[in-house]
């Protein structure tokens, strides 16, 4: 296999006196497909810089082979030195690097190169920043959240153009499709410390939950085993001074290994407070139509909305999906048609474009509104601090101004100000930008535990497959066709791939597929030990402490210097022998784990 294009090696940087990457390792080689995933705060971005050389780590190594060129998107590009996008792009080219190729992405990304950079809206600045990462077509191209600001036909198009480029290609997103769709291997970031799956993300977070059961699982071990040598410290030292020093040593030893274990980040605790019961009907809206000058954006559109249902609305940017919105809520008279709201309806609009956030103000008093300590959820009360914890925000950034929050701390922050306020209807525009994949679970965990209506406004495909009951899509000249189901569902009852206008018949009806029933792991319940379980308890622990000194001792006698070439045989009997030991031993530790639960249990019961 051909050495990597890029290196990283034992990658350490603190930020204050947190540290963010505690030996991190990146390795990009030739036309790698590699996603970065983690939580928010975890130190992706930050990796990705160190590996464009923007950031200088404490300490580590970072090699890249002679004559790599590397490309890095940023999440927030600067276009602060040029006049123009074409001065941009143009501006990123190299020497040999073909300009008509720069002219051709920015016409395929609905650019001209003409448009004043001071003057750009987020969708145009992405696609403008893509644009000039793409053209030179580099060795490695490192994307930080691509498909910020894109709609989905961007989206697609630019999945199509990164499959067929020859760059290695290093990215980090939020957009579940887009990542099963590009990566083939995966590398997690997780307490700053990188893990590395040799398969595409579909396969990870699977792997993800089996290694954090394992982990647990020996946390729990590492417990029980300190538990049994302080027993013995306590009842059982006697006999030889250096055995007993020995291990005295070895508790410590053990103590020490739990308390530099770190474990991992809480989970957001996500809930919205509800509102009282809407009507059947939230509303019915017929034959409406609505248009700005000669512009139709809205065309005799007609569907029911009940209470329970979660409707998608899905198009290219500028298409009218904020009209339609605003007419289905009542917020915008049709010019045509009517629309009729249901009886006791409380609307929230989340805004994922925290338009409403003052830089100036900090974490604390953006959630209460100042001067106070307490944080009013529907009904309830909470404490700001405890409220902060929910949303994975540290006691010590209370104070901290909003502007110095990162993208995923301030959707966090946006979810956390609005989901306190009770509804039940719920309207949310975009509400996945710039959340971590963890935190998008929670939030689709909260809709479909929300008993209210939800009208959802995304670009991101896998939301919208596992949360939408039917989904409208635009079909051209204003017409709006609804569709049941998610966004799979969409793109097979139209027959094709995309948003090309297709004469197909307006469709709605049936509910969501029900979901899959959720299994309860088994559970084992007993009034007490029997005297066989109880025997066990007692005799496993020496049991294990005799496996382990074989262990070793086997061991001992493989290091033995060049004992296959001298006997063969013995050292494959020695291997057999290590192998059904280290079996043996696990199987006690398994057994002895459960007997231990199972006492825990009883006495607590």
């Amino acid at each position: 296999m051909a050495p990597p294009l890029l290196t990283l090696r034992d990658i350490y940087l603190t930020f204050g006196s947190t540290p963010l990457l505690t030996g991190a390792e990146l390795a990009v080689h030739e036309r790698e497909r590699l996603c970065l995933v983690g939580r928010n705060g975890s130190g992706k971005s930050t990796l990705l810089k160190v590996a464009a050389s923007m950031i200088e780590p404490d300490s580590g190594e970072r090699f890249s082979q002679p004559g790599t060129t590397v490309k890095y998107l940023s999440q927030e590009p600067d276009f602060s030195a040029f006049e123009t996008v074409a001065d941009y792009v143009n501006d990123g080219l190299g020497e040999g690097d073909d300009p008509h190729r720069a002219t051709v992405l920015l016409e395929a990304l609905g650019l001209t190169g003409a448009e004043q950079s001071a003057n750009l809206s987020g969708g145009e600045a992405r696609r403008a920043a893509l644009a000039r990462v793409l053209a030179p077509q580099p060795d490695i191209l490192l994307l930080d959240e691509p498909t910020n600001h894109l709609d989905l036909p961007a989206i697609e198009w630019l999945e199509t153009e990164l499959s067929a480029m020859r760059s290695a290609i290093v990215l980090i997103s939020h957009d579940r499709r887009f990542l099963e769709n590009l990566s083939r291997s995966t590398l997690w970031i997780d307490r700053g410390r990188s893990r590395l799956l040799d398969k595409g993300f579909g396969r990870f977070e699977e792997w993800r939950d089996g290694l954090l059961e394992q982990e647990e699982l020996d946390a729990h071990k590492l417990d029980r085993k300190i538990v049994r040598e302080e027993h013995w410290v306590t009842h059982g030292v006697s006999g030889r001074r250096k055995r007993n020093m020995k291990r005295l040593g070895d508790l410590d030893l053990l103590r020490n290994q739990r308390a530099d274990r770190m474990k991992p980040t809480g989970d957001v605790t996500m809930s919205v407070a509800e509102g009282e019961t809407s009507g059947k009907l939230v509303a019915r809206v017929e034959h409406v139509s609505k248009a700005f000058g000669d512009r139709v954006l809205v065309r005799d559109f007609s569907t029911r909305i009940a209470r329970g249902e979660r409707l998608g609305i899905v198009g290219p940017n500028g298409v009218g999906k904020t009209t339609l919105v605003s007419i289905l809520t009542g917020q915008l008279p049709p010019d045509n048609g009517t629309v009729k709201p249901g009886a006791n309806i409380q609307m929230l609009v989340v805004d994922q474009k925290r338009s409403t956030l003052d830089p100036d103000t900090s974490l604390k008093d953006a959630l209460t509104g100042g001067g106070t300590d307490i944080v009013r959820i529907g009904n309830t009360t909470k404490h700001v601090m405890a409220y902060m914890k929910d949303f994975l925000f540290l006691p010590e950034q209370a104070g901290t101004p909003l502007r110095v929050l990162s993208g995923g701390e301030r959707g966090r922050l946006s979810l956390a100000m609005q989901l306190r306020h009770p509804s039940n209807l719920l309207v949310l525009d975009e509400p996945t930008n710039d959340l971590d994949l963890e935190t998008l679970d929670l939030l689709q965990e909260m809709i479909a535990e929300y008993e209210g209506t939800v009208i959802v406004v995304s670009h991101d495909r896998d939301f919208l497959d596992r949360v939408c009951t039917s989904v409208c899509v635009p079909d051209g000249d204003g017409v709006w066709i609804e569709y049941a189901g998610g966004y799979s569902d969409m793109l097979a009852q139209r027959g094709n791939n995309s948003f090309t206008p297709a004469d197909t018949p307006r469709r709605k009806g049936g509910a969501a597929e029900p979901k899959e029933p959720v299994r309860e792991p088994g559970s084992k319940t007993a009034s007490k030990l029997s005297f066989k379980d109880k025997h066990a308890l007692e005799t496993l622990p020496a049991q294990m402490e005799k496996l382990e000194k074989d262990i070793a001792k086997v061991n001992r006698a493989l290091s033995e210097p060049q004992l296959f070439e001298r006997d063969p045989k013995r050292f494959n009997q020695l291997v057999r022998l290590l192998e059904k030991t280290q079996a043996g031993l696990a199987e006690s530790e398994e057994r002895w784990l459960e007997l231990e639960m199972m006492r825990e249990a009883m006495e607590t019961s």
